[in-house]
């Protein structure tokens, strides 16, 4: 049974911004410390992303997996999982809302691994997996 995960972080800077380096997943291997390839295979009318490959290596958790993306302007971008090794199912969801030039952040995420795994251990790694991705991207946005 897949719970979601949620946890949010305020960025110092406008949401197109933020949602920017969100949408620029060529450089995520220079931001993103477990992403080691990632290739845009499927792009939308937007000109953005539609269908995303990662190759992902976060010691114990390797993963090679292909998401579609979903975006609502510099408001919200959610995804899921199309195919992957690790995972059976991945549903995610960015949500940004801008104050007074500042966005707050909001990361919400499911997964579902192929393999068992203890409930703790595997809430331990989802917020791992939030709390890192939140912080490097707040620290590449604002960097």
């Amino acid at each position: 049974m897949a719970d979601q995960s949620t946890q949010s972080i305020v960025v110092e800077a406008p949401a197109a911004e933020v949602m920017a380096v969100i949408a620029d997943f060529p450089s995520y291997p220079q931001w993103v410390a477990a992403a080691k390839k990632v290739e845009v295979l499927e792009t939308g009318d937007d000109g953005r992303a539609r269908r995303v490959h990662f190759v992902l290596d976060a010691g114990a958790v390797k993963d090679d997996y292909v998401l579609e993306y979903s975006w609502d302007g510099d408001r919200r971008v959610s995804w899921h999982l199309v195919t992957g090794q690790m995972q059976k199912r991945q549903e995610g969801s960015y949500t940004l809302l801008e104050s007074a030039g500042r966005t707050e952040v909001t990361y919400s995420i499911t997964i579902d691994l192929s393999i068992p795994m203890l409930g703790m251990i595997k809430r331990k790694a989802e917020k791992v997996i939030l709390d890192t991705a939140l912080k490097e991207l707040k620290k590449r946005v604002e960097g």
